[in-house]
């Protein structure tokens, strides 16, 4: 008798401490999200872009195509900076408004 009611309170305990660890991990997964959504949300409302998933990665595109333009400035190529800083702004002028 005394055995079966050890079992019954230690899985109880280890029991609520899974619960715990699950609730907690749940709880900061939430907060990540949201701080990521609302990171999107303002990004979106500071450039006069849209949410969706395109327009982040066509922004993305963009940013990457300005930062090579910058290598290449900095390789002195001035052609091949040129092209990338073209198509870098070319591409974000479709996202941003």
């Amino acid at each position: 008798m005394y055995v079966e009611s050890f079992a019954g309170n230690l899985g109880l305990w280890l029991g609520q401490i899974v619960h715990f660890i699950v609730e907690s991990l749940s709880g900061l997964f939430t907060a990540i999200t949201q701080a990521g959504g609302n990171f999107i949300d303002g990004m979106a409302r500071a450039l006069g872009m849209d949410t969706s998933i395109v327009s982040i990665a066509v922004l993305v595109i963009g940013l990457l195509f300005l930062y090579n333009a910058v290598r290449a400035f900095m390789r002195a190529s001035i052609i091949g900076g040129v092209i990338w800083l073209l198509l870098g702004l070319w591409i974000l002028s479709w996202v941003i408004s």
